[in-house]
């Protein structure tokens, strides 16, 4: 088969490189990603890479010079690989070369091969698929082991043996989850099986690139397909068993929960339609994650989850530690926002006070918005009528904290009057009355009882003030 390439925008940067492999006699071919999705008509990825049955670290200098392109080679000698960037292409060039591996490292000893050998060291057969850019066989297709079927089929499945494949780097395993979410492809049978096999070699791969490919998952039309797999293959639970822990219905004295896993994974998939926002699907997989060490039966009631959201924000920064994820505002958002998840709920019922309103407006600020997105999604009933009055309660809370908001502005408020203020007044040095002035100014605020007023807010600190035995200077 030839893959027409002179209608591809990467046209002349293709013939440039087959030029300069031929004066330097070499051989080189597209390899990869990009010739997957060229086939797919997918968009085309900022990424490509070209295999040389030589040295590719010779190919891409004399290809940036040929260019004379201002990027810096980057070369790692222990691959044979070398890369820089071209119009805001990164271009990776690498010679043949066969890999081995040992039992405790995805790092493979490698050695010179050939273009089979290489593309046999691919994780699959979609992703093994080579374009000619020799000047004999311009835009043939190299394929040995019936990728393009595969592409055609919707099929993901090993060069090699499959546990072969996943045993040398376990990271494939990911990968082929990741691919069959984001490419809506399936594993064939004997590949998922490897993968159920072979899922406890996971644990030699770093938590970064684990991560790196859960967030691409994460980050697919409905997530649930990837976290299903990694659930059915064992290695989810290698990986965060605190979402695993909350699989399971138990029942006492005839009372049952619902499974909170596949709960989870139904909102996570709710909030996919409506956001891109990353880490806002991160607060959908964990807002109830904290129910499983929380449950409890109690006679008379029934089943219990006290303090979930609670605890479950806590385990919030612990999970992102323990898997190397940014420990700064992105989890601390994810933490806010599993803590509140349960806030707007509470605040459905007619006789909701204003303070309350105003109190979520308060600890939610500018990612109130976002809180009842979440909220929202956390709606799985399948009965259509109390799924549209519980959205319908939410669009009645959303209406009664504009109102609010509108009125008292307590959305990311800072007190009216400061520290420094409160220190002039009582002609006081930085000391811990200062700190309790200004928690009672925030308080009263959120009560209602002053209004978020500057005038308002100095009357009333001199009456706490001077109820705290403090005199006016």
């Amino acid at each position: 088969m030839i893959v027409n390439l002179t209608q591809n925008k990467n046209f002349k940067l293709f013939k440039s490189i087959s030029e300069t492999a031929a004066a330097q006699g070499q051989s080189v071919f597209i390899v990869g990603g990009f010739v997957r999705d060229l086939l797919l008509q997918r968009p085309a990825s900022a990424d490509i890479d070209f295999v040389t049955e030589g040295s590719g670290v010779q190919l891409a200098k004399a290809v940036a010079e040929s260019m004379k392109t201002p990027s810096k080679v980057s070369v790692f000698k222990t691959y044979g690989t070398a890369m820089f960037k071209y119009q805001g292409l990164d271009l990776e060039f690498v010679g043949a070369r066969k890999e081995s591996y040992s039992s405790e490292s995805r790092n493979p000893a490698v050695e010179t091969g050939s273009l089979e050998d290489d593309q046999k060291r691919r994780d699959f057969t979609v992703n093994a698929l080579a374009i000619s850019l020799n000047a004999s066989d311009f835009g043939t297709l190299v394929d040995p082991f019936g990728g393009l079927d595969d592409l055609h089929n919707k099929i993901l499945r090993t060069p090699l043996a499959p546990e072969t494949t996943y045993s040398d780097d376990p990271l494939r395993m990911m990968r082929a989850i990741r691919f069959a979410a984001t490419l809506r492809f399936k594993i064939e049978p004997e590949s998922l099986d490897a993968i159920k096999k072979e899922a406890d070699r996971i644990k030699i791969v770093s938590r970064e690139r684990i991560m790196v490919e859960f967030n691409k998952i994460m980050l697919s039309p409905k997530p649930s397909e990837g976290l299903k797999l990694l659930a059915e293959t064992g290695i989810l639970e290698r990986i965060m068993p605190e979402l695993t822990a909350l699989k399971g219905i138990e029942e006492v004295e005839g009372q049952t929960h619902k499974d909170n896993f596949w709960h989870t994974l139904e909102v996570v998939d709710n909030i996919s339609k409506n956001t891109e926002n990353l880490w806002l699907r991160w607060a959908a997989l964990l807002h109830d994650i904290g129910k499983a060490p929380t449950k409890k039966f109690v006679e008379g009631i029934g089943w219990t989850f006290h303090g979930h959201e609670f605890l479950g924000s806590k385990m919030v920064k612990n999970l992102f530690y323990k898997l190397k994820l940014p420990l700064g505002p992105h989890m601390k958002y994810v933490q806010k926002l599993v803590k509140l998840s349960s806030r707007p709920i509470a605040l459905i019922d007619d006789d909701t006070s204003d303070s309350a309103l105003r109190r979520l407006l308060f600890d939610a600020g500018d990612d109130l918005e976002d809180l009842f997105t979440l909220c929202k999604a956390d709606i799985t009933t399948k009965n259509a009528s109390k799924q549209a009055k519980f959205k319908r309660n939410f669009e009645e809370v959303a209406k009664k904290i504009k109102e609010v908001e509108e009125k008292d502005q307590v959305r990311n408020f800072q007190p009216p009057i400061s520290g420094e203020e409160i220190m002039q007044l009582f002609n006081l040095k930085p000391g811990r009355e200062i700190g309790i002035l200004k928690e009672k100014v925030k308080e009263a605020i959120l009560e209602g009882e002053i209004a978020n007023d500057k005038d308002e807010a100095r009357n009333f600190v001199i009456k706490e003030g001077e109820a705290l035995g403090l005199l006016l200077a």
